[in-house]
C-alpha cells in the first residue's frame, strides 16, 4: 500500500516562554531564558532552587473553573495547547469527520502535584481518622487522561491514547500519531505532550540524582548545553500540540500547511537507566531510522534541534553521535539546544522541540543555543560544530530534524521538511 503524507496544520503551547506558540517562539529567538526561581513551592532547602515554570497562566481562559479543580496542572496544559491548536488549525468542526480525528499524546510523569498533595494529606490523617482521599485522585493523576480530556471537549473518537518513555515520551507520540496517519488509521491527529512535575518530589527526585544544575546564583543562565561548565538540566514544565492531517484532507479544506513531516524513527541505548551511551550509538541509530524512514539524506537535513540537556555526559554522546552520522555535512547544518531558553519539559520536551523545527522550516531561520561563553570550550567537543551560539541564524532549512533521549534508553526523532505538491 502507498503511505499517505502527513502535515502540519495548527500548533498550541503553553511553556515557559510564553502561554501561546506565537509568543515561546518569538522569545526562542529573541534568546529570552525561562529560569527564575522557583515558586510552586517552598525550595529554600533544596540544593536546586530554581526552575522553567510556566508564568501567569489562567486556565480558566479554556476551561471552565469547575473542571479545572478535577484535572493536574500537567491535564491543564495539555488542554489548553490542543484548544489553541485546534483553533490555528481553523478546521471546521460540524463538517469534519469525527471518527477519524484522534488524539495521541506523550506524558513522562502525568499527576506529580496530584499524587504528592494526596500522599501527603493520608500520612497527616492515617494514624487519627484512617484514609482520606479524593474521589478525583486517580483520574487527575493518571498520565492517560490528558487525552481523554482533549477527546470528550471535541467528541473526537479516532485513536485515543498516550505514549510513556520518559523524555522521549511526546516525540513517540508524533511518531505513533504520524504512522496511524500515513496508513489511513486517522485523517488528523491531536498529538503533543505536557508535564508538571516541578513540585517537591519531582525536583526532590532529580536532585537526589545529580541531574539538576544547582546553579542558584545565576538561574538564567544555568543550561549551558555545550559548554564545559554545565552541571545539569533545569526543569520545565508545559505542553505543546501540533496537528497533524492527511495531506488530502488538509487540501480539502484549503488548511495552511507549516509544514510535512517527512519520518520518525525509535531505537534503544541498551545501555544504562539513566545515562546516555558514552559513544552515542542509540543516538546515532535513532537519527539514522528517521532519515531512512523520511527516504533523505543526511546532507538533506539544514537544522539539529539537539536533545542538549547541558549534562555532562548527554551533551558529548549527542555530539559524537551527529559527527559518526553526518560525517563532513555535520560541520554545514545548525545545530542548537532550545533547552538553553526552555527548560526540559521532560515528557513534553519533543513536542516544543518539534513545534520549533516546524517552525524553523516554515521561516528559514534557527533558534540559538544560549549562554555560551568564550572560553568555556569542553576539550570532549568539537566547535566546527554550528550550535548557533547567542543570536538566531537565517538560513534556508529543507528539512529539520527533532532528537529526544529518555531514561530508559529510549531515542525517539522525528523530521520536518517543506511542504511542496
Amino acid at each position: 500500500m502507498e503511505l499517505k503524507r502527513v502535515v502540519v496544520t495548527g500548533i498550541g503551547a503553553v511553556t515557559p516562554l510564553g502561554n501561546t506558540a506565537a509568543e515561546t517562539w518569538q522569545n526562542m529567538l529573541n534568546g529570552v531564558s525561562g529560569a527564575s526561581p522557583i515558586t510552586h513551592f517552598d525550595a529554600s532547602k533544596f540544593k536546586t532552587q530554581f526552575a522553567c515554570e510556566v508564568k501567569d497562566f489562567k486556565p480558566e481562559q479554556f476551561i471552565d473553573r469547575k473542571e479545572v479543580r478535577k484535572m493536574d496542572p500537567y491535564c491543564q496544559y495539555a488542554l489548553a495547547s490542543a484548544i489553541m491548536a485546534v483553533e490555528d488549525s481553523a478546521m471546521e468542526l460540524e463538517k469534519v469527520d469525527k471518527n477519524r480525528i484522534g488524539v495521541v499524546f506523550g506524558v513522562g510523569i502525568g499527576g506529580m502535584k496530584t499524587y504528592e498533595e494526596e500522599v501527603t494529606s493520608y500520612a497527616k490523617t492515617c494514624d487519627t481518622i484512617g484514609p482520606k482521599f479524593n474521589p478525583f485522585f486517580v483520574p487527575k493523576m493518571i498520565a492517560d487522561i490528558c487525552a481523554g480530556h482533549i477527546s470528550i471537549k471535541y467528541g473526537f473518537h479516532g485513536p485515543n491514547f498516550i505514549t510513556s518513555s520518559a523524555c522521549a515520551s511526546s516525540t513517540n507520540a508524533l511518531a505513533d500519531a504520524f504512522n496511524l496517519i500515513r496508513l489511513g488509521k486517522a485523517d488528523v491527529i491531536v498529538s503533543g505532550g505536557a508535564e508538571a512535575a516541578i513540585t517537591a518530589a519531582g525536583v526532590g527526585g532529580f536532585t537526589a540524582m545529580h541531574a539538576l544544575s544547582t546553579r542558584n546564583d545565576e538561574p538564567q543562565k544555568a543550561s549551558r548545553p555545550f559548554s564545559a561548565s554545565r552541571d545539569g538540566f533545569v526543569m520545565a514544565e508545559g505542553g505543546a500540540v501540533l496537528i497533524l492531517e492527511e495531506l488530502e484532507h488538509a487540501k480539502a479544506r484549503g488548511a495552511k500547511i507549516y509544514a510535512e513531516m517527512a519520518g520518525a524513527g525509535m531505537s534503544a541505548d541498551a545501555h544504562h537507566i539513566t545515562a546516555s551511551h558514552p559513544e552515542g550509538l542509540g543516538a546515532k541509530l535513532v537519527m539514522q531510522n528517521a532519515l531512512e524512514d523520511a527516504g533523505l539524506q543526511p546532507a538533506d537535513i539544514d537544522y539539529i534541534n539537539v536533545h542538549g540537556t547541558s549534562t555532562p555526559v548527554g551533551d558529548i554522546s549527542e555530539c559524537k553521535a551527529i559527527i559518526s552520522l553526518f560525517g563532513q555535512h555535520a560541520y554545514k547544518l545548525n545545530i542548537s539546544s532550545t533547552k538553553s531558553m526552555t527548560g526540559h519539559l521532560l515528557g513534553a520536551a519533543g513536542a516544543i522541540e518539534a513545534m520549533a523545527c516546524v517552525m524553523s522550516v516554515n521561516e528559514d531561520i534557527v533558534p540559538p543555543t544560549i549562554n555560551h561563553e568564550d572560553g568555556d570550550e569542553d576539550p570532549e567537543i568539537d566547535y566546527k560544530l554550528n550550535f548557533t551560539f547567542g543570536q538566531p541564524q537565517k538560513r534556508t532549512i529543507r528539512a529539520a530534524l527533532s532528537n529526544t533521549f529518555g531514561f530508559g534508553g529510549h531515542n525517539a526523532c522525528v523530521i520536518f521538511k517543506k511542504y511542496a505538491e
